[in-house]
């Protein structure tokens, strides 16, 4: 090789070693909170997709700064992380679910479903758990796919696919026994039947599995068991073998207890858990996803008129079963089961955790930090942290004085993008 080709090729292998320049952004806010406490002194600098300080700012580095936003009298928070959600459904009151399952065609739901996505970006939340894609397939894994290669705005998915129920429990029903209808979820039945599905789902390249470990499939449609500890067994060890986890739908202590010894991550709605059941656990290290604001929002279509009539039997129980939970000590999850109410709307749940006897701040920490903890998300986001992906959002006022603040969302950033920026 001559001397001129070989400054050449050193030359071109410089250019190719030299880091692409950095985009920096620096924010200054009222106060911060950082997953965990809030702090008045701090300010925040994200360089391309991740934030490079997060601290004083008499300890900031000092560095050229592409980008300044001055968030005065805001609060900046991580983004937040939505637990329970359905983006391929929207509220019963505009089409009953019913309807939405047989009725609506796989393309009306996605295209629905990129709003929804959207609606609740523009909202702060930044990261949002799907537990199932309710008669839609795997139009979910599709959508997280999408979002993923930046073809449309949302936030970062976690989808379960089709969640799992046993034969007979699950909708939509009361067709003539010759009549096949499609299921909201999928079916599966003994040992080999629950490997093969699960395996199936894994396939699909799901995040997590979702069962229905109880449903209204009792005398006079009371909720009740649907699989065994055994059975439950089967379908945890079979999804961890993968490195996935597994989220169980169950309002029965019953369910609930069965699901926590299979050793399930999550309960969600858990209506009906007793205090035993609530320490079981708390013991065992799983978290409860009460899915406060479905309920509010399923009894107010039914015609209840929230503050001024007789609240009803179901949103009493609900309150006290909360407010037993707190007091056990298990780990809350913030998700509402948005989709049964509108997407966009999800701070509805945190107000109502709020309303039900949580403080602002485990509130908020819920659906950050903790949500993160919870989801095996706390190496990537939850925190306003050095080293994290920039997922940040900033609200008018202070959401530790009034939890209502977190509607005033001024900023949205996801992976150091901006989706919303302040007037």
């Amino acid at each position: 090789m001559n001397r001129v080709l070989s400054a050449l090729v050193l030359a071109s292998t410089v250019l190719m070693a030299l880091p692409a320049k950095s985009e920096v952004t620096r924010l200054e806010p009222a106060r911060v909170f950082d997953g965990s406490e809030l702090h008045e002194d701090w300010i925040v600098i994200v360089s391309n997709e991740s934030i490079l300080y997060a601290g004083p700012e008499t300890k900031a580095p000092e560095l050229t700064v592409d980008t300044l936003l001055e968030l005065d009298d805001q609060t900046l928070l991580p983004g937040l992380i939505e637990g329970h959600s359905h983006v391929l459904l929207h509220p019963y009151n505009e089409t009953p679910w019913n309807d939405q399952v047989l009725k609506e065609s796989e393309a009306e739901r996605v295209v629905r479903a990129v709003n929804h996505v959207r609606d609740s970006l523009q909202a702060g939340v930044t990261t949002m758990r799907d537990l199932g894609s309710e008669g839609a397939g795997y139009a979910d894994v599709a959508l997280r796919d999408a979002i993923q290669k930046g073809l449309i705005p949302g936030p970062r998915l976690l989808v379960a696919g089709r969640a799992i129920v046993a034969t007979g429990s699950y909708g939509p029903k009361g067709f003539h026994e010759d009549v096949t209808v499609p299921l909201g979820a999928e079916t599966a039945d003994g040992f080999d039947d629950l490997i093969r599905v699960v395996r199936s789902q894994i396939g699909r390249n799901i995040d997590f599995v979702k069962v229905y470990a109880d449903y209204r499939w009792g005398p006079s449609g009371t909720a009740a068991a649907t699989f065994s500890t055994d059975e439950l067994k089967t379908i945890v060890a079979t999804a961890r073998s993968s490195g996935r986890g597994v989220a169980a739908h169950a309002a029965t202590a019953e369910a609930i207890e069965r699901a926590v010894l299979a050793g399930v991550e999550t309960i969600e709605h858990g209506d009906g858990a007793t205090l035993d059941v609530l320490r079981l656990m708390k013991k065992s290290g799983v978290a409860l996803c009460p899915t406060l604001a479905a309920g509010d929002a399923i009894s107010q279509y039914a015609g209840w008129e929230k503050g001024v009539a007789v609240e009803p039997e179901r949103i009493s129980r609900k309150r006290e079963s909360f407010q037993a939970a707190l007091k056990s000590g298990v780990d809350i999850c913030f998700g509402g089961d948005v989709g049964v109410y509108a997407h966009g709307d999800n701070v509805r749940e945190l107000e109502m955790m709020v309303e039900y006897g949580m403080s602002s701040k485990a509130a908020l920490r819920a659906a950050t930090a903790g949500n993160a903890e919870i989801f095996h998300l706390s190496d990537s986001v939850g925190r306003v942290s050095s080293g994290l992906l920039a997922d940040l959002v900033a609200v008018k006022g202070n959401p530790l004085v009034d939890i209502s603040a977190l509607r005033e969302v001024s900023l949205v950033m996801k992976g150091g993008e901006v989706y919303r920026k302040p007037e």
